[in-house]
């Protein structure tokens, strides 16, 4: 299996008021199945933000590993709606 090598931008934040990851390829398309894998991505510390830029691998998928993963797919969606609502009942003591 060959790789595509390819930048991507990064943007990292760990403090109170998010908690998020994101690594976005550059001029190229990720399909269902597709694996990407991110070189040197930087550490951020609590309370730090970071953007940069960076490399990462593509790994393509298979026509069977494609229509596997989008059937799957079908069915890991559903646990979305498993969502329950209690009403609120303060404790009194």
């Amino acid at each position: 299996m060959s790789a595509l090598l390819l930048r991507c931008e990064f943007d990292l934040e760990q403090t109170a008021e998010s908690f998020h990851a994101h690594a976005i390829p550059e001029d190229v398309e990720i399909y269902p199945g597709d694996v990407v894998v991110v070189h040197d991505a930087p550490y951020v510390a609590f309370g730090e933000i970071f953007t940069g830029e960076g490399t990462a691998s593509l790994y393509r998928a298979g026509a069977v590993s494609r229509a596997w993963t989008m059937f799957c797919s079908i069915f890991e969606v559903t646990e979305l709606f498993e969502v329950g609502f209690q009403p609120f009942e303060p404790v009194r003591g």
